[in-house]
């Protein structure tokens, strides 16, 4: 088969590599229908994950049909489609019994693409399937679902539910990329007051306008005094970072009210902690990697049509199109790309009447 593989900092390539096999009894090889390219993706070449070793298959988003599963898989069987997780669980350990399986030490986590080959590529093994693929209803279509897979449970987990999103709050939401274009959709289900986008690209301060945030605010034009002056003086209720730089969560702790939330989403190399300033506002921040324990929930939503997934997706390729595919994406300036997917339907869509949803 074909992969995409990391053969160091600045160097990849799409092509063959052995077809996988299960190797442990609760593995299963899916036939990989649907991928997209995440952030992370794009740090994994700059070499910046260290324990991403050359020669790995990357990618940890997926869609595709079962193909073959092993001895002590229960909940899937060959010919079912599903959503791939970013996320494996064992399922034994204290954190999955926990649902934070974005800490298994039982051998799950973030492995797909880090660890262990992912997704990018004609098949994938998922270790411990029976908790790390998920079964898609016919209405969710590939490309739909394979947002699912990270974007969306990251911003709805890490940022809205760890954030304590509220009705009636004020919520700013820092960086308009994907997944925080993703938290403004599903913040929105909290019925905040009012959302604030804050980025520098105006195609994204228009995106995240078309899916439901109220104002919008250019980074470089002091957007903590926007915020004073909507809230009174007071600061937002809830901020949310989903950028990953020091300007930006500095930002986000000036603009957020005492007594307020600064969930961070966003990968940090290096960040200042104000404590001098932040200690007396009984400011709580939260960090966290993503658990996907909302996963079902999610896809129930997308099935009824509640989730925004196809506005976020702007470029579409064939699965061999991947080199065009991270080029697209990798310069995000220049192309205005959002999600890019790669491959598509494979499947009998069933189409739910408006009426039954």
């Amino acid at each position: 088969m074909k992969g995409y593989v990391f053969h160091g900092p600045g160097q990849s390539a799409w092509e063959e590599i052995p077809d996988p096999a299960v190797r442990e009894a609760t593995d299963a090889i899916v036939r990989v229908d649907a991928v997209t390219i995440c952030g992370t993706d794009l740090h994994i070449l700059k070499g910046d994950v260290p324990e991403v070793r050359p020669g790995t298959v990357l990618g940890h988003e997926a869609v595709g049909e079962i193909v073959e599963v092993g001895g002590d898989v229960r909940t899937v069987r060959p010919g079912d489609r599903v959503l791939v997780s970013c996320i494996s669980a064992c399922g034994r350990c204290r954190f999955c019994r926990e649902a934070m399986y974005g800490q298994c030490r039982g051998g799950g986590g973030w492995i797909l693409g880090h660890l262990i080959d992912g997704t990018q590529a004609e098949y994938v093994r998922v270790p411990y399937a029976d908790l790390s693929v998920h079964p898609l209803p016919g209405a969710v279509s590939s490309e739909d679902a394979v947002l699912l897979a990270d974007i969306f449970p990251t911003s709805y987990e890490v940022g809205v539910l760890n954030g304590g999103v509220r009705p009636g709050d004020t919520v700013v939401v820092v960086g308009g990329g994907p997944v925080g274009l993703a938290a403004v959709a599903t913040a929105r289900l909290f019925a905040p007051s009012r959302i604030v986008t804050v980025d520098v690209a105006a195609s994204r301060l228009e995106a995240a306008r078309k899916l439901g945030a109220e104002t919008v605010a250019d980074a470089r034009e002091a957007p903590e005094e926007l915020v004073a002056d909507l809230t009174e003086g007071l600061g937002a209720d809830v901020v949310i970072e989903v950028v990953g730089v020091p300007e930006t969560f500095e930002l986000c702790t000036r603009m957020v009210r005492p007594g307020g939330h600064v969930a961070n989403v966003g990968v940090h190399g290096t960040a200042t902690l104000h404590l001098e300033d932040l200690w007396i506002k009984n400011v709580t921040i939260t960090t966290g990697l993503v658990d996907t324990h909302s996963t079902p929930t999610l896809l129930r939503m997308a099935a009824a049509g509640r989730l925004p997934t196809a506005q976020l997706i702007t470029h579409a390729f064939p699965l061999d199109s991947m080199q065009e595919a991270y080029d697209v994406f990798g310069n995000a300036a220049e192309t205005g790309a959002l999600k890019v997917v790669l491959g598509g339907q494979r499947h009998d869509s069933v189409v739910v009447p408006a009426q039954q949803r």
